[in-house]
């Protein structure tokens, strides 16, 4: 087996060196490698630098100057017009040799998708024994340039590592085209273009999660010739089957998870309301808890002495002995209460203690002993705490009204300095980490409460993406209007249901109400909503009839792209998954993205949760998304579909000895929404012309809380 060819991805981007999530360039440069390559590429090693020629420079030195030098190393960004790009300049000086064939081949495959490829400064040649080739900062330019030219690289980086380039030669270019996977008569390898019309070529330095999918082939930019349906023809002339390949449910949210785009941060006052943010920092302690020496019970602060000889001390108010010894010290004897500590805040001249008589403060000297509360300051001087119920009282003070104690008599023995007592930093200490980056704030409130202990009053967080809900169809009427329904009319389930099941989850919904089978109008709803909310939900019209109008609006009328349009599951079959590029506030261009579910109830709900949800939590900065997988007994036989899994609604138990069991909420029609009442739970079934037997296992999504025992 010929030895992998060593390759190195190099991203330059100062955004994506903060935060390294934001990149999707190194994810899609991976996949050329291995779907691309004809398994003739290892990637070893891939870093982030900034839009630094330095820093550039050096980690191509490292990658080239020793003894064993990659073979490959491809950069991604850095490669337009932009003040900061810089990558064609830091890499052209260190080449030793240059390739204008591979920049050529890069141009003319761009060109082909649109003519702003010619915006591109990309470079290319040989340093040592490694070939070096720029490539757009995009994730989508990237693939389409690196498939550009990835079948002749392996010739190049041998020939570069000094193979003798006879025995290379040996044969012909007949050969060579024919170990490469290439012909004469398509002089550049194919590249795959994915019904993309918009922003294909960002050639700068940004990462954000782009665009294609490698089950579709298109030769045409969509705009010439979309896959969608054209809602001008009539029926007579639209697709009579899908053209959108039928995905496994793990490539569809692979591509979910590929381009969702990245979460946005903001700063958010700690209070309730912080509940399911994910943190964006590090948060570190910025005071100690506690922040003074404090008692851990009621009781009476005391001074023990730290020498091991024994000793006494008496006056006419108490009388006590200081026996040391390896069991501690004894402190039995009558002593004088000269102050109060109360677990409150500071009087106006700082003190917290309360002299007993006469309002006496200052450090407390060995015999003396002062009453302290739970939580309150240990006055200065003592170092220990002895508890209330080791104590008697002996006399107290009458004569001046105040009822206060004068005397108590400590029954204590085998004391040691430090007891009952909670030292400064103790809980926390001051510049301690307290929460890392990525965790989420829990809603049962421990996290809330820690910030606030140490007096964190504001954090930077994951930005909760806002959802807008929207259903479709001319059949479909306000679930609350009132009087009967006419032939053809259907209640809308699938708003309330979707708006309930995702603020359940904690985001953000705006309804976007009911639209009708016409392009312009669901135009319009859609551009509007998207200028609104993060992402757009919608149920029904994506199936093949001349009113199922989503992907063509999405593809034809919005710019969008569609990455899949069905999926290889039971429900939800034609679930649909697409980026829309829009301008935010700012007027950058930014990604936002529509799914567009099935109109069954169930296949809504169950789609909802496989892939929205994991949509949704990503742009909250949740890692990992999705909803969480348990391993399962089944309660009784199930049927299985015979060629499709299904996820089949489910109530999940915990029984008396402590494993899960699962049973199932009845029909599993699509149309059923009767099938998710009560559901916590969706099995992943797979497909088979037998059932599954009552106690085989199988693998569950918790959509909700355990119960309780199976009756």
């Amino acid at each position: 087996m010929t030895t992998p060819l060593r390759a190195a991805i190099l991203v330059v981007s100062t955004t994506a060196a903060k935060e390294p999530s934001t990149d999707a360039a190194e994810a899609a440069l991976r996949d050329v490698f291995e779907k691309d390559g004809g398994a003739r590429w290892e990637v070893v090693e891939a870093k982030i630098v900034g839009d630094v020629t330095t820093q550039i420079q050096r980690q191509i030195r490292l990658w080239t100057d020793l003894t064993e030098p990659m073979n490959l190393i491809v950069t991604t960004g850095g490669t337009g017009f932009a003040v900061a790009d810089h990558t064609p300049e830091a890499v052209s000086v260190l080449l030793h040799k240059q390739a204008p064939g591979l920049v050529h081949a890069m141009l003319a495959s761009s060109l082909v998708v649109t003519p702003f490829a010619m915006m591109s400064r990309p470079a290319a040649g040989v340093r040592n024994q490694t070939v070096i080739i720029t490539l757009p900062g995009s994730p989508k330019g990237a693939r389409e340039n690196l498939q550009a030219v990835i079948k002749t690289l392996p010739h190049a980086c041998l020939q570069a590592a000094g193979a003798d380039s006879r025995a290379l030669h040996s044969g012909g270019v007949k050969k060579l085209e024919q170990e490469a996977g290439l012909t004469s008569s398509t002089q550049l390898p194919h590249v795959h273009h994915h019904h993309h019309h918009h922003g294909h070529h960002t050639h700068g330095h940004s990462h954000d999660h782009a665009h294609g999918h490698p089950a579709l082939t298109r030769h045409t930019a969509p705009s010439i010739n979309p896959i969608s349906n054209d809602p001008s023809l009539g029926p007579t002339r639209r697709h009579r089957s899908s053209p959108y390949p039928l995905l496994p449910v793990l490539e569809a949210l692979s591509l979910i998870a590929q381009h969702t785009p990245p979460p946005t941060t903001t700063i958010l006052p700690v209070n309730p309301s912080l509940t399911g943010h994910v943190l964006a920092e590090a948060i570190h302690a910025p005071e100690p808890v506690p922040a003074f020496r404090a008692s851990i019970v009621d009781g009476y602060a005391v001074v023990v002495p730290q020498t091991s000889a024994s000793s006494s001390s008496s006056s006419s108010s108490s009388s006590s002995s200081f026996n040391a010894n390896a069991e501690g010290v004894d402190m039995r004897g009558i002593y004088p209460v000269v102050a109060v500590s109360h677990a409150s805040a500071a009087t106006d001249d700082g003190e917290a203690s309360s002299g007993a008589g006469g309002g006496r403060r200052g450090e407390l000297k060995e015999g003396e002993i002062a009453r302290i509360t739970t939580g309150a300051p240990l006055p200065p001087g003592a170092n220990c705490v002895i508890m209330v119920e080791d104590t008697v009282l002996v006399s107290s003070k009458t004569e001046d009204g105040t009822d206060e104690e004068k005397e108590v008599e400590i029954l204590a023995t085998g004391v040691r300095p430090g007891e009952n007592i909670r030292e400064v930093g103790s809980d926390v200490s001051q510049g301690a980490l307290i929460l890392d980056k990525g965790e989420e704030i829990s809603a049962a409130g421990g996290e809330v409460g820690l910030l606030a202990s140490v007096g964190v009053r504001e954090v930077k967080v994951y930005r909760r993406p806002v959802v807008g809900v929207l259903s479709t169809g001319d059949e479909i009427v306000e679930h609350v209007r009132a009087g009967g329904l006419r032939l053809g009319e259907v209640r809308d389930t699938n708003r309330p249901s979707l708006i309930a099941a995702a603020r359940e989850w904690g985001y953000e919904v705006a309804d976007l109400g009911i639209t009708s089978d016409k392009p312009g109008a669901l135009e319009e709803v859609l551009r509007d909503a998207l200028r609104r909310v993060d992402l757009v939900i919608t149920t029904g019209g994506v199936s093949m009839g001349e009113l199922d109008l989503l992907k063509p609006t999405i593809e034809r009328s919005l710019g969008g792209t569609i990455h899949f349009g069905r999926v290889a599951m039971k429900p939800g079959k034609p679930t649909t998954f697409a980026t829309v590029p829009v301008k935010n506030n700012a007027g950058e261009r930014v990604s936002k993205v529509i799914f567009s579910l099935p109109g069954n109830p169930a296949s809504a709900m169950v789609t909802f949760h496989l892939f929205v949800l994991p949509s949704l939590q990503q742009m909250s900065g949740i890692s990992p998304p999705g909803l969480p997988r348990v391993p399962v007994v089944l309660s009784h036989d199930f049927p299985l579909d015979k060629s499709r899994p299904e996820y089949h609604r489910a109530i999940v138990s915990v029984g008396k000895d402590g494993v899960l069991a699962a049973a199932s909420t009845g029909g599993q029609r699509s149309s059923r929404v009767g099938s998710l009442k009560g559901a916590n739970a969706l099995l992943c079934m797979p497909s088979g012309s037998e059932p599954l037997r009552k106690g085989a296992k199988v693998e569950a999504l918790l959509m909700g809380h355990l119960r309780n025992g199976l009756q």
